[in-house]
């Protein structure tokens, strides 16, 4: 595994992140804390060293468990986590107020069992707080030690240059996949000129590029995937085609699908370090031996071309989840 640097920030992580989330969260019955430990550590064994949480992730239990799993191997590691939400309840609403940001600074600390934050994220833009107040309570976290870098999640243009402006932003975090090229319009060329990195969230579309779902797949009850109109039992027949493609060129390449996903990525832009999440070792077997895939130029545009002709059926998030992104 090799490592990358985020941007201009100096921020070194490893190619491939963990996305601890679906530990804990959003994808059904929580993991057994003992099998979630021993993935973490099979993670770092494996050579990643970028560890994704937040406080929104069951209100502070992702963060324990990833405290708990690399606490022997602490300094060696990069561990984010996220601000941004009301009580730390993505339902409740978005809360960047300075103070709220101070408070979940301090219990994050403590829930991860840490000195410091390496890259503390605004999950999402908060309209009624302004951006300067978000980065510049950051700046002063950082001033103190309690953070080591500033991130965004799904942040728009516009915030991120007001939120550069005051404290350098080393990352980007946002959805970005085959399965979602809209950061190509705008967001990426921005980052490029600012010298910010992209982590990419959901870089296997939320398991669907991985070939393991379809139409007739049934997602527990508390699976947030069964909110996402994109995986709506219809709109998952349809978007078979996406998956066909991908398994097309993983055929070629003698690869998975979710190793061609994740490539493709890898050779888009040096500054970009996805982090899949998953719950089980052999998948994140799988994905970390995507490092291992190498895509020339002429691969790259030839997925780009041959997907980009394929119409995505469904909207990526909700209509009230979809409101938030992209300010």
């Amino acid at each position: 595994m090799k490592t990358r640097i985020l941007g201009k920030s100096g921020l070194e992580v490893s190619e491939l992140g963990l996305g601890c989330m679906g530990l804990t969260f959003g994808y059904g019955a929580p993991t057994s804390e003992t099998d979630a430990i021993a993935l973490i550590q099979k993670a770092y064994e494996l050579g990643v060293t970028f560890f994704d949480s937040a406080e929104a992730y069951s209100q502070g239990a992702n963060e324990a468990l990833l405290g708990k799993a690399v606490k022997s191997f602490r300094d060696k590691v990069v561990i984010a986590t996220k601000f941004g939400f009301q009580d730390g309840d993505a339902s409740k609403g978005v809360d960047s107020r300075p103070e709220r940001i101070r408070a979940v600074a301090e219990a994050s600390l403590r829930h991860l069992d840490t000195d410091v934050i390496d890259l503390f994220y605004q999950h999402r833009v908060d309209p009624d707080v302004p951006m300067e107040d978000v980065a510049g309570t950051v700046k002063d976290l950082v001033q103190e030690g309690k953070v080591r870098y500033f991130g965004m999640s799904e942040a728009g243009v516009q915030s991120i240059r007001k939120a550069h402006a005051v404290q350098p932003v080393a990352a980007l975090q946002s959805e970005y996949s085959l399965w979602w090229r809209e950061p190509e319009k705008e967001i990426l060329p921005a980052l490029d000129e600012l010298g910010i990195g992209l982590v990419p969230f959901s870089p296997l579309g939320k398991g669907f590029l991985t070939g393991a779902i379809n139409e007739k797949t049934k997602f527990e009850s508390t699976d947030f995937r069964n909110t996402v109109p994109r995986f709506s039992e219809e709109n998952r027949k349809a978007n078979q085609s996406m998956v066909d493609l991908v398994k097309a060129i993983a055929a070629e390449k003698n690869a998975t699908p979710a190793k061609i996903s994740l490539a493709w990525l890898l050779a888009k832009k040096p500054w970009i370090a996805p982090i899949p999440g998953t719950t089980k070792i052999h998948r994140l077997e799988e994905n970390v031996g995507a490092v291992n895939v190498e895509l020339s130029k002429e691969d790259v545009k030839n997925i780009e071309e041959a997907s980009s002709k394929i119409e995505v059926a469904g909207a990526r998030y909700p209509e009230h989840l979809q409101k938030r992104v992209g300010k």
